[in-house]
């Protein structure tokens, strides 16, 4: 894919496929002080983070048997009991504790080649090569906070 340049590179370009929407549940709480041990980016990513970030369950049981320190997760209890938890949106109280969401839409993203069939005069035709297909998707992550103050974007409208 490297090696194929896109023609009219300033042109806003729509997917062409458009996969699902992925319900993700963040369940456990990484400590972002010894967050480097995951990725040395996380800093600069996460750096509005006050404590910590949040990962799912199973990207812990990932990262435990690749040897990261299990002692840098926390496993949220909270959102294992989320029927006793609203919605962010759903909560009154600025001061209580709720389960947030946000969503997030890759809207562009190269995520196959293109192969078109060529006419060279036989009734066959052979394929080859001739641009990179687009696809889009959506996430949906879901995860507790021990306020709804930290939460105020997830508000309906």
């Amino acid at each position: 894919m490297a090696r194929l340049r896109q023609k009219n590179p300033h042109v806003i370009r729509l997917a062409e496929e458009r996969k699902g929407l992925e319900q993700l549940t963040m369940s456990a709480a990484v400590n972002l002080s010894r967050a480097g041990q995951l990725s040395s980016h996380i800093h600069n990513m996460c750096s509005e983070a006050q404590e910590a970030i949040y990962t799912r369950e199973a990207d812990v049981k990932h990262w435990l048997e690749k040897g990261v320190d299990g002692s840098i997760f926390e496993v949220l209890a909270q959102t294992t009991e989320a029927p006793s938890f609203q919605a962010c949106h759903s909560t009154k109280d600025l001061w209580q504790p709720c389960l947030c969401t946000f969503g997030l839409r890759l809207e562009w993203y190269p995520c196959l080649l293109k192969y078109c069939r060529s006419r060279d005069g036989t009734a066959k035709g052979t394929t080859y090569k001739c641009g990179i297909r687009s696809c889009s998707k959506g996430y949906h992550f879901t995860y507790y906070v021990p306020q709804k103050q930290l939460c105020l974007w997830d508000e309906e409208a």
